[in-house]
């Protein structure tokens, strides 16, 4: 037996200890007989933290032999085994990677669930996996109320603090596509190590937040306090001191290695959030075994008398010791479970990894946009009800206006058709926005469904994951797009993955609204004018749309929440700040820039772009700004060629409908891409690659974007942008050669 081999040990020694009685003392003393806990409970949870145990064990032996394709383990974190008894299958779940005690525990309240089986086809990456498909090693599961969940530190907390802020209000609302029971709370574990992480604090501060201000937050933390993070250790009481006295919390200790304890102190803290609808922080002590992971030598930083010393405090030699003492079980009765848990697991394993697994490209992304919604869309309003979140302003609906008055009105027949939509983020409701593009939503619609959020955008893109997980269809607003790159992680990592991750079994559809982009007058630098959706270029699934003009502003954000609504679809929605209160085109007061309010029943479908005459001599093909400048600079253009020219705004950034565009193009032989963002890595970029790809035309294009530079404050602020004039100069170069 290898030094290095830890879980081999472990496991001889719990077999060793349990037969010659040497086992660990009990931190807290606690007689069953004191509680009303029954022996057969004892029984089960241990089984359950038997099976999980000898699934991390098995785990790494198949890893050896080329079957298994993750290594972090559950082994000393069993004792949250108890939190998969106590609370409820409908009280949903997000859950730390060590939870498979846990797991296995709370699919006991459903009968006819096979989670070793699961367990074992997530470990061996098989596509018949029921909740990744292969994709993950995730604890998940549609019918236990557990999203999957991938991330190895915290950023999960945002969404679940989400998720608890919606209970109540979707019950308030009546809100009829609402998954989650009135009277649910939700849990949410994580280690140690995690609740330093930004993102962890950010989910703390808005439960807290919430609470401060009467507002219902039922959410239950579980901090499972190994006292490690990979290596480095948790100074001693960090954990504690930082949450006993947070404002808006319960905390409550309980002993990991104790399951009377843990029993005790679960119900205490299920019981207090059910009816105080407030925030419960459990600080559960425990340790951990065998590393990290499979790859972690934990001999590289702790003394081999430190390892041995934690190896004896195994939660399972602890609960050996309460079941033999309680007489709930004999030795040889635990000896005999041990051996039956392993053959199981072994037998289980063994036939997952025979299952098939993805093979293809295909096959891995099918499940990008999954969905297993079946939403019916709502029917477009009656005019009565119109006219009562009007009022006097319905008279303006049919005079043309400018983006942020068309975008308003827009949000406000959304609302009224889709009562579970929420308008949110930081100043929207009595302010309106900086831009006062949620002007009036407040006083139609009311707190509830139009509030301010705290001045942290992860927690805004957080709370909208939560909200979407129990029926709504939430339009956060990030005030500036500089500022998204504060809370990217809950796109990229959270949002976006969650259908792949588990086959369009769970959704978090929502239409994030960015104002953004440069060419602001007056406001500006950096911070108000980033020119880069570069972010956006590479997540998978996203819908990226960018209007132009108030018209089709509209009638792209309708599409955007019906396929949220109806799809489950994530959109960004990027609201180019400086075209907002535009309302001429090539001269003071020519009104060419405003538009009348589309009709109620006009959307544009994603990948329809727009096309600004006919000519053949040169197509420009751009969008936002840089369509408003092209069309500056088309007359101009025509007028020195003395031929016509094509504008074409491509509107939405994603699903850029290739054929079709090409099919604009026609017999055109020159191209123009005109792109306001930062040319290393703007759209145009990767436009130009993927013409190339799918064409074989011969076509001369040429790229005019930003130059690789931030956006200074004052007279300069433009100098790095594309303009009406560089557009012309452009043009005639490729066109004239």
């Amino acid at each position: 037996m290898s030094l290095f081999n830890r879980a081999e040990i472990i496991d001889q020694n719990f077999t060793s200890f349990v037969k010659s009685g040497n086992l660990p003392q009990a931190r807290i003393d606690l007689p069953l007989s004191h509680t009303n806990i029954r022996p057969s409970d004892l029984v089960s949870l241990f089984e359950s933290q038997v099976l999980s145990r000898h699934m991390d064990l098995k785990a790494r032996l198949m890893k050896d032999d080329g079957k298994c394709y993750y290594t972090i383990g559950s082994s000393g974190h069993e004792g949250n085994a108890v939190f998969g008894k106590i609370f409820p299958y409908t009280d949903m779940a997000f859950l730390h990677y060590r939870s498979g005690a846990l797991f296995i525990e709370r699919s006991r309240q459903t009968p006819g669930t096979t989670p070793l089986y699961d367990l074992a086809l997530s470990f061996t990456a098989s596509a018949d996996d029921p909740i990744s498909g292969g994709r993950h090693k995730v604890f998940g599961s549609k019918r236990l109320n557990i999203p999957p969940q991938t991330s190895t530190v915290s950023s999960h907390v945002p969404k679940a603090v989400g998720v608890a802020l919606s209970i109540d209000r979707a019950r308030d609302l009546d809100i009829q596509e609402r998954e989650l029971k009135n009277d649910s709370v939700v849990i949410c574990s994580f280690g140690d190590a995690s609740i330093n992480h930004s993102t962890a604090l950010g989910g703390f501060n808005s439960a807290g937040w919430v609470t401060h201000q009467g507002g219902h937050v039922p959410i239950v933390f579980i901090c499972e306090d190994n006292g490690i993070g990979i290596s480095v250790p948790t100074p001693e009481n960090w954990i504690r001191d930082s949450f006993v006295n947070r404002p808006g919390y319960k905390y409550i200790a309980c002993d990991g290695l104790n399951l009377i304890d843990l029993i005790e102190k679960s119900k205490e803290a299920e019981s207090y959030c059910r009816n105080h609808r407030s925030p419960v922080f459990i600080h559960m002590k425990t340790i951990r075994l065998m590393g990290h992971a499979g790859s972690d030598i934990e001999s590289g930083y702790h003394k081999q008398e430190t390892i041995e010393k934690t190896e004896f405090n195994d939660p399972l030699l602890h609960s050996s010791r309460i079941l033999i003492q309680n007489r709930c079980l004999s030795a040889d009765d635990i000896l005999n479970l041990y051996e039956s848990a392993r053959r199981t697991i072994n037998h289980v394993c063994e036939s997952a990894a025979k299952r098939p697994k993805l093979k293809t490209a295909e096959n891995v992304m099918e499940s990008i946009t999954a969905n297993t919604f079946n939403r019916t869309v709502p029917t477009i309003p009656g005019q009565k009800d119109r006219e009562a979140i009007f009022g006097k302003e319905s008279v303006r609906l049919g005079r043309p206006q400018h983006m942020a008055k068309l975008l308003n009105y827009g949000l406000s027949d959304i609302m009224l058709r889709y009562p579970n939509t929420l308008v949110f983020g930081e100043d929207v409701a009595q302010k309106g926005g900086v831009y006062h593009v949620t002007a009036d939503l407040y006083s139609q619609f009311g707190m509830r469904r139009v509030f301010n959020s705290p001045l942290d955008e992860t927690s805004i893109i957080g709370s909208a994951i939560g909200f979407a997980h129990n029926g709504f269809v939430p339009i956060p607003e990030i005030q500036f797009l500089a500022y998204f790159h504060n809370a990217e992680d809950q796109l990229r990592g959270e949002a976006s993955t969650l259908a792949f991750f588990s086959e369009g079994q769970f959704m978090n559809p929502m239409v994030l609204r960015v104002p953004g982009l440069a060419y602001q007058k007056g406001f500006g630098g950096h911070f108000h004018n980033d020119n880069s959706l570069a972010v956006f270029r590479d997540l998978p699934g996203v819908i990226l749309a960018c209007p132009s003009n108030g018209h089709d502003a509209v009638k792209m954000l309708r599409t955007a929440v019906r396929e949220a609504y109806k799809n489950g679809r994530i959109t960004v929605f990027v609201e180019p700040i400086a075209l907002y209160m535009i309302k001429d085109l090539h001269k003071p007061k020519d009104g060419e820039w405003n538009f009348k309010y589309p009709d109620l029943k006009e959307e544009l479908p994603i990948g329809e772009f727009g096309e600004y005459g006919r000519g053949k001599a040169l197509t420009i093909i751009t969008y936002g700004n840089g369509l408003y400048l092209s069309l500056q600079a088309q007359k101009e253009i025509e007028k020195k060629l003395k031929k016509k020219i094509k504008v074409i705004d491509l509107r939405w950034l994603s699903d850029i409908n290739l054929p079709n565009l090409l099919k604009a193009i026609g017999t055109c032989a020159k191209v123009l891409i005109v792109d306001e963002c930062r040319k290393r890595g703007c759209h145009g970029e990767g436009l130009i690659a993927d013409m190339a790809s799918v064409t074989n035309k011969r076509l001369t294009i040429k790229l005019h974007a930003a130059e690789d530079s931030f956006i200074p404050l004052g007279e300069a602020a433009t100098v790095t942008l594309p303009s009406k004039e560089s557009i012309i100069k452009h043009a005639l170069e490729l066109v004239n050669g």
